[in-house]
């Protein structure tokens, strides 16, 4: 069949050409403003895309479009498929029918850490044979790919919470069968598609409702508001977490005590370790090269769905070892005249500041200067303005971008920028708003010396400014910084 992508190049869209090209189909598509690395995931598998919308991209008369859940009316491309009565549909209604009925899905949702738990699984899984499909919202480093398609029954899939396409306005999620149900944790995102937090919620209270009695919830406990979830639940929960022990229940009658619990954590350079207890039996010393409690909480929740899913305690251990992380998920993109560039995905205040504290633990003793493009709905939105001051305030410097698209938000809703500098510098914490990429990139290899680190967090391309930023670093610069700056703080 010739299935034909209107945003080919979103991360699930992109992965999801990949799976219908390994399936033996053709694949074409169309997006705008393409970067990697989801741009050259599509160059390497040969799929044709164009890099704009437009009525010519349909020659051909495709069996089936796909409109991605960022394709709205209006789009001339779309527009055309409904002139013409084309078949369209949801690329996760396409995931669904051609990939997920009849298997085995683990199923990773939750507010943060799904790109990683999903990532995890299916490294444990492989690391035990069990050779899984996956599709996953980014790329982790074992495979080097977001998508595989094997003859497994086992298929591990990114289960998103938000909305499916301008039709289904229904979560993503629901849509994916799951046997082995994930959720890492519930704090309120999305707000430009969930009214209020009792809508948030009970997406993922539906999405819990999905798992069939024979199959298994793995539940972050950590979370109160998942945990008020799963006293419902028609499958076991097998839950876990880091927090004090209980031996109680909670009030939806759920005991407190995690069933897979991480005890002894040890953070360093070098990564973390930690020792699991499962059921209050002792399992062993697990380690692994990722930082931050946030990342324990990851590793607890694929052990668990990985062995719900059929793996043994030893090679979910070694595969917990082995495992090297994610792109864009705390990624070193290169050092340049002693300083060190770190790319991450993180946007919502919770992540940001779960992502700079394991920062703090992998760079330790090193300055840290966090650079922030409010891009996302939930970053631009003013009612979480005081929660990014508390998150940024992690860092010895804060470098906050322009928003990316303003002219969305009225000034009831919108994020202030200059108040967010005015809050951080009122803790005690050096920060600049430095609306444009060049800027920014000015301002740093102007003041950073050898030995700091740049954590630049967005969730899209951000004007490619970590090859700039690197590309400015350079040795020489860095040799003349030393002599005109000394030790300047970044300002």
């Amino acid at each position: 069949m010739h299935y034909h992508l209107i945003g080919i190049a979103g991360t699930a869209m992109a992965s999801l050409a990949g799976l219908l090209r390994a399936r033996g189909d053709r694949v074409t598509g169309s997006d705008q403003g393409v970067y990697p690395p989801m741009s050259l995931m599509l160059d390497d598998l040969g799929i044709e895309y164009a890099d704009r919308y437009d009525p010519a991209n349909l020659a051909g008369d495709p069996d089936v479009v796909v409109v991605g859940n960022a394709i709205g009316r209006g789009n001339p491309e779309l527009e055309e498929v409904l002139d013409r009565r084309l078949r369209y549909t949801s690329a996760a209604a396409v995931i669904k029918e051609r990939f997920l009925a009849g298997r085995h899905v683990v199923a990773v949702a939750g507010t943060h850490g799904k790109t990683t738990t999903a990532s995890l699984v299916a490294w444990l899984l492989e690391a035990a044979g069990l050779d899984p499909s996956f599709l996953i919202g980014g790329i982790p480093e074992n495979f080097g790919i977001s998508f595989r398609l094997t003859g497994s029954e086992l298929f591990v899939i990114e289960a998103d919470e938000y909305d499916t396409a301008y039709f289904d306005k229904g979560p993503k999620m629901w849509h994916y069968l799951p046997w082995t149900a994930v959720v890492t944790n519930v704090e309120f995102d999305h707000a430009d598609i969930f009214r209020d937090d009792v809508a948030y919620r009970f997406a993922f209270e539906r999405f819990i409702n999905l798992v069939p009695r024979a199959g298994t919830l793995v539940a972050g406990w950590d979370s109160a508001a998942l945990r008020a979830m799963c006293g419902v639940s028609p499958a076991p929960v097998q839950s876990f977490g880091i927090g004090a022990p209980d031996t109680g229940t909670t009030a939806e009658g759920v005991p407190s005590n995690p069933r897979w619990r991480a005890e002894r954590i040890r953070g360093g350079e070098a990564g973390t370790r930690f020792a699991v207890r499962r059921d209050g039996a002792m399992l062993g010393e697990a380690e692994m090269r990722l930082a931050g409690d946030f990342n324990v909480l990851n590793a607890l929740a694929a052990m668990a769905a990985a062995a719900a899913a059929g793996a043994p305690w030893d090679a979910i251990r070694e595969g917990l070892g082995t495992f090297r992380g994610v792109r864009r998920r705390m990624e070193v993109r290169g050092e340049a005249g002693g300083v060190t560039v770190v790319d991450d995905f993180a946007h919502h205040p919770t992540a940001v500041a779960a992502t700079l504290r394991a920062a703090r633990q992998r760079f330790r003793g090193r300055r840290l200067i966090a650079v922030f493009e409010p891009r996302s709905y939930t970053a631009q939105r003013r009612e979480f303005q005081e929660a990014y001051g508390e998150a940024l305030a992690e860092a010895d410097h804060a470098v906050v971008a322009a928003l990316f698209r303003p002219e969305r938000y009225d000034d009831t809703i919108r994020l202030d920028p200059a108040q967010l500098i005015a809050s951080l510098r009122a803790k005690g914490v050096e920060a600049d708003y430095e609306p444009a990429v060049d800027g920014i990139v000015k301002r740093i290899v102007r003041r950073a010396r050898p030995g700091d680190v740049v954590l630049i967090m967005s969730n899209g391309g951000f004007g490619g400014i970590h090859e700039r930023l690197l590309a400015e670093l350079g040795p020489e610069r860095a040799a003349r910084g030393a002599k005109s700056h000394g030790s300047a703080a970044v300002g």
